[in-house]
């Protein structure tokens, strides 16, 4: 399958951006999540997508990937405090918001043409999504939301071995081998327990990931804008685009209490909870995800 790719321009942010399928079919926008690069849009996934009759536009947010890394933000108030504040729905003080990646997302489809998509985002993503789909209405034809949060205030904090997996790794300076077997660690403890994926698959993506762009900044930089935001409650009430949010019972990171928060929120939203799904997108279950974004693309007119 040809996969067109670019840079689009947001502000000072340069974009990279893979697009597949005809171009007059019914655009996907896709938007992964914390220090993900757009490869966690597995091109196997993609391609199911495209063989709906649909056009799959993935991309690196800032900071991770071949996109732009900002410059790093050093002030503002301590983790501890921060994380407080996030856990009350508070916003604190970072380089920039989840609200400047939806402005990203909003610039990619302007590059491109696109008057509007069907917008689906994974963790992180999920939450740009809901600010996107609440800023651009005009601009979204659906709303679909994998294991996220609304980070409406006093939800049930992630595991602490699963937050800990993420923000505390092996030194940057660390030799490729210790990087990469902390990434497939950190799959095994957020990932799926009733589906597993293999062991040398994880270590092959690990690999992957490490030799396009191996960034750790931008996990503190892009988590960093998770806090900044707070509660996004107040987005989730403009919402009137058709959404679906799904989400796994086992997500020790995002826990299904975020999902069903989400839902709650947004009117008319619909829940799928998955059993055995954790904080991944296993090739098991992407079947049932499509299936249940494809339900409801066909909610728009």
């Amino acid at each position: 399958m040809e996969v067109r790719s670019g840079t689009a321009v947001s502000g000072d942010v340069k974009l990279y951006y893979e697009d597949m399928g005809d171009p007059d079919d019914p655009p996907v926008l896709l938007i992964m999540g914390l220090g993900a690069q757009l490869l966690l849009w597995r091109t196997e996934f993609c391609e199911k997508l495209v063989s709906q009759g649909l056009r799959v536009i993935r991309y690196d947010n800032r900071d991770v990937g071949l996109s732009t890394k900002t410059d790093p933000y050093r002030g503002g108030q301590p983790l501890p405090l921060r994380l407080s504040r996030s856990w009350l729905g508070l916003p604190s003080e970072a380089a920039y918001r989840l609200e400047d990646m939806a402005d990203d997302a909003a610039a990619l489809l302007e590059h491109l043409g696109i008057d509007r998509a069907h917008v689906v985002g994974a963790s992180m993503g999920g939450m740009i999504a809901q600010i996107f789909a609440a800023q651009f209405a005009e601009r979204t034809k659906s709303l679909g939301i994998i294991f996220s949060s609304n980070n409406r205030p006093f939800l049930p904090p992630p595991a602490p071995r699963a937050l800990l997996s993420l923000i505390k790794g092996p030194s940057p300076s660390s030799p490729r081998d210790v990087i990469i077997d902390n990434a497939v660690r950190v799959s095994r403890i957020i990932g799926s327990p009733g589906f597993r994926t293999d062991e040398e698959q994880l270590r092959a993506d690990a690999i992957e990931a490490y030799e396009r762009s191996f960034h750790p900044w931008g996990i503190a930089q892009q988590f960093g804008a998770i806090m900044a935001s707070g509660s996004l409650l107040r987005y989730n009430r403009r919402i009137t685009a058709p959404t679906v949010v799904i989400h796994g019972r086992a997500d020790k990171l995002m826990r299904p209490t975020g999902g069903r928060a989400i839902a709650r929120a947004i009117d008319g939203a619909r829940l799928v909870l998955v059993d055995g799904m954790g904080h991944d997108l296993p090739r098991q279950l992407w079947d049932r995800v499509i299936s249940e974004l494809t339900v409801n693309f066909a909610q728009t007119a």
